[in-house]
């Protein structure tokens, strides 16, 4: 009986008709799919999706998903806009990305783009400035001048775009100064490289501190448009003194630094420390530049110079090591090494000539041949090298050598293929 029973079993398995599984939803064709839905063009609503996260779907921040849909603003208009649930707009990465699209054809609508219109990614600046959720138009036009500089700069990710010439009809925030210059470039007090821009005055105290112990290094989970626009924001109850910008290192100031920030989630660490945020994601190391890095230690200095914070990471320390702290930021990404050094003084960057007698050099993702190979640099080329490391042991046009050299975010060759002038370690230039 037991025997017979095991066979009919199987004989209905083997009958029963084999259950398709669907594959996971792909970027490309969701964004296909997103723009010719709602009459989107595809590579904007693409570039809006780099200048929030990347194209990275598992990003968690200020907002949800791919497009950072936020709680206040995107997220439950796409709701109501695509009558999909607040826990699949969050979550699902089609969801995620035609929810954004819905919300920025509601505000072409609202703009008056006819489908002519609709098809000039340069008409669509307004409906991505206010995309942003942002309160003040400067900050506004900061995030939808950084959504028309990545077209206009093209982008690689898990969906290229190319670059192209871009013109942005403006509108009405043609009259808004660009961030860093006229009304928002007013300077600020404390840090000349700094543009002024204060949080909401609920979300810090005013005080009048002389002394500061720490720097408290952040992440920012989310884009710098964004954090800033969240300080602004009165129900945020957050802030800190600084944010800096990934793709070249600008900074701007939102709290003075007499004031104290509610950055650390410790009140007694908040009322002692200076609070810097940095452009990012905790889990994606693409984020933390060279321009990032060097700009940041720049102000670090600064602050350790003016209030005689001893340059060690006991007192510059991530938020993470904050006690009671809930965050991980800056997370395991962050090249605490490096930024030590340049924070200490070790700013300089080499050059050397790439020799490999006659072919192309492979660019690694990493230091060292166990790494993915990342693209090619020709034979004789210049080449700077911001960081050098330790790693596979290669032997090459100059000899064997354990030492790699970072010649991009990202891109690493063996210094034995590089005419630097020196053997091995280049006095000066920091330890990645």
């Amino acid at each position: 009986m037991v025997l017979r029973l095991v066979l009919s079993a199987v004989l209905v398995a083997a009958a029963a008709p084999a259950v398709s599984v669907s594959p996971p939803p792909q970027p490309a064709a969701a964004f296909a799919s997103a723009a010719a839905r709602y009459d989107v063009p595809r590579d904007l609503l693409l570039s809006v999706g780099y200048a929030q996260s990347r194209l990275d779907q598992g990003a968690s921040g200020q907002g949800h998903g791919i497009m950072q849909l936020t709680d206040a603003v995107t997220l439950p208009a796409a709701a109501a806009l695509t009558g999909v649930s607040l826990a699949s707009l969050r979550a699902g990465l089609a969801d995620n990305v035609a929810g954004a699209a819905a919300v920025l054809r509601s505000y072409a609508d609202q703009d008056g783009l006819d489908g002519r219109a609709r098809a000039d990614v340069n008409r669509w600046f307004g409906p991505v400035a206010w995309f942003s959720g942002a309160s003040d138009p400067a900050v506004a036009r900061l995030f939808a001048d950084t959504v028309y500089a990545h077209l206009a700069a093209g982008f690689a990710g898990p969906v290229s775009v190319p670059a192209r010439r871009v013109a942005p009809d403006r509108g009405r925030l043609a009259a808004v100064p660009a961030w860093g210059s006229g009304d928002v470039g007013i300077l600020s007090a404390d840090y000349g490289p700094a543009v002024w821009a204060p949080a909401n005055a609920g979300n810090f105290t005013v005080a009048s501190r002389t002394s500061v112990d720490y720097v408290v290094i952040h992440v920012t989970q989310g884009s710098y448009a964004g954090s800033i626009s969240w300080f602004q924001n009165p129900a945020s109850n957050v802030s800190a003194h600084y944010v800096f910008r990934s793709s070249d290192g600008a900074v701007t100031q939102t709290v003075r630094e007499k004031d104290i920030a509610y950055h650390a989630g410790n009140w007694d660490y908040n009322t002692r420390s200076i609070g810097i945020e940095h452009e990012g994601f905790v889990d994606n190391p693409a984020w933390f530049t060279d321009a990032m890095y060097r700009a940041s230690a720049a102000l670090t200095r600064n602050l350790t110079t003016k209030y005689g914070i001893p340059r060690d990471r006991a007192h510059i320390i991530g938020h993470r090591e904050v006690p009671g702290a809930t965050h991980t930021d800056p997370g395991p990404n962050w090249n605490w090494t490096y930024y030590m050094q340049l924070v200490n003084g070790v700013t300089g960057t080499g050059s050397g000539t790439v020799d490999t007698a006659s072919t192309n050099l492979n660019v690694r993702g990493g230091p060292g041949t166990g790494f993915a190979v990342v693209g090619t640099v020709a034979d004789g080329a210049a080449v700077t090298v911001w960081c050098q490391a330790t790693g596979t042991t290669v032997t090459g046009t100059f000899g064997t050598s354990n030492v790699w050299n970072r010649i991009g975010t990202g891109r690493w060759v063996s210094d034995t293929y590089v005419r630097t002038g020196h053997s091995g370690f280049i006095p000066g230039v920091p330890r990645c």
